[in-house]
């Protein structure tokens, strides 16, 4: 679940700096858009108003993009799980010459970044980095949308690990470039993720056909996805990642559910927890401060296994996602090395998706762990994916 791409994004800083793109913001939506501000904020009435997919306000996307290219930060209409209109941010990156049109989508799903709004991945230097097999991408010519999720770079709670929540951020910031008339996003799109991103794209992948008719979904990427939740907060309870993956499950869970942390966390403890559950786990600098906010919380600070908590037990169940349409091919990456994904986590989430009659591509890299699982496969998922686009059948490892 963690992002774990601090010396990548270090290195790409080395070789490219924090370039500030100079975007063009004429000719921006075929209908009219509020004027770009620092305020990522709407009124509920406006929300209550908007379809989904509505762009309310757009920004110059922080940091560079390869030349050719074009992105923008937007901060669009979505629903959260519970069904309340939501506004949530996201980059859109895109083919900077008119070209073929309509052009086709991927949708990147970032693994863990934090569950506070400071962690919004728009909001650091050089996002188009970040996202694991960008150059490929662009190489295809895709339009890359890439969201924030809810409550990451706005002042909701963020809904971590939470499926439906996500989804619904991933299939609305298609249908939000989709409204950028420069963009020229076409219909036809595929969603590619890491860790907590792989279970936000198992979840696009349960989701769009009933939450945005009017999209093809082509296939699934993901690589070390979370699955089944209540097996991996058990399996990593113990180690340090997943000490602050806890934390923050627990925080972002007892303000989006409103439970009481008194319920989980020793008293003395609380101020170190919520200061490791605070956390972003973006850069160099945050990664750092992670693992000394981790080793001040060496020892336990649960009060309770969260797998036993029927709230917390409840939330992992309803967010552990089941078998796709039988119809939607499906990539999974895993590494055999992974102690935070398990690989046998993996498969046997796999061996369910075969039971259903799905397609399953499984591509393992021996001795690979969880933070490169994303950048290691992204080249055969790409490859994948534009396979997918093409209309040829799809492997099956099943």
């Amino acid at each position: 679940m963690s992002g774990g791409r601090w010396n990548s994004r270090f290195l790409l800083w080395l070789r490219r700096g924090a370039v500030a793109m100079a975007a063009v913001l004429n000719a921006l939506t075929a209908s009219s858009s509020v004027a770009a501000s620092s305020e990522a904020e709407v009124s509920a009435e406006t929300l209550r108003a908007a379809k989904p997919g509505t762009i309310f306000r757009i920004w110059p996307l922080e940091g560079g993009v390869r030349a050719g290219y074009k992105g923008y930060r937007v901060l669009y209409r979505s629903t959260d799980f519970n069904d309340t209109p939501v506004a949530v941010t996201g980059a859109v990156i895109f083919p900077a010459d008119p070209g073929i049109r309509p052009r086709d989508v991927v949708a990147w799903a970032h693994p863990t970044t934090g569950v506070v709004s400071k962690c919004a991945p728009t909001l650091i230097p050089d996002i188009a980095g970040t996202i694991q097999g960008i150059d490929e991408l662009t190489d295809q010519g895709y339009v890359i949308v890439a969201t924030d999720y809810v409550g990451l770079g706005t002042g909701d709670h963020h809904p971590y690990l939470v499926g439906l929540s996500a989804a619904r951020s991933v299939l609305d910031s298609i249908r939000a470039a989709r409204q950028l008339k420069d963009v020229h996003a076409g219909d036809r799109f595929a969603v590619w993720g890491h860790s907590q991103g792989g279970h936000a794209s198992l979840f696009t992948g349960l989701q769009a056909e009933s939450y945005a008719p009017e999209l093809k979904l082509v296939g699934v990427a993901a690589a070390a996805p979370a699955t089944n939740l209540v097996e991996l907060f058990r399996a990593d309870r113990n180690s340090s990642s997943g000490r602050s993956l806890t934390a923050m499950a627990v925080l972002s869970w007892s303000r989006v559910f409103d439970f009481p942390l008194t319920n989980l966390v020793e008293a003395d403890a609380t101020a170190r927890f919520k200061a490791l559950a605070s956390d972003c786990i973006e850069t160099p600098n945050d990664f750092f401060k992670e693992v000394s906010d981790e080793k001040v919380l060496e020892r336990e600070f649960l009060k309770i296994d969260p797998t036993e908590y029927k709230p917390l037990r409840a939330i992992m169940d309803q967010n552990t996602p089941g078998p796709l349409p039988a119809a939607l091919p499906v990539f999974l990456a895993q590494g055999t090395a992974d102690e935070l994904v398990r690989p046998a986590i993996t498969r046997a989430y796999m061996e369910g998706l075969c039971k259903a009659g799905l397609r399953v591509k499984l591509h393992v890299m021996p001795g690979g762990g969880h933070m490169w699982a994303g950048r290691d496969s992204a080249y055969v998922a790409v490859q994948w994916i534009g396979q997918r686009f093409h209309g040829a059948a799809a492997p099956n490892d099943c």
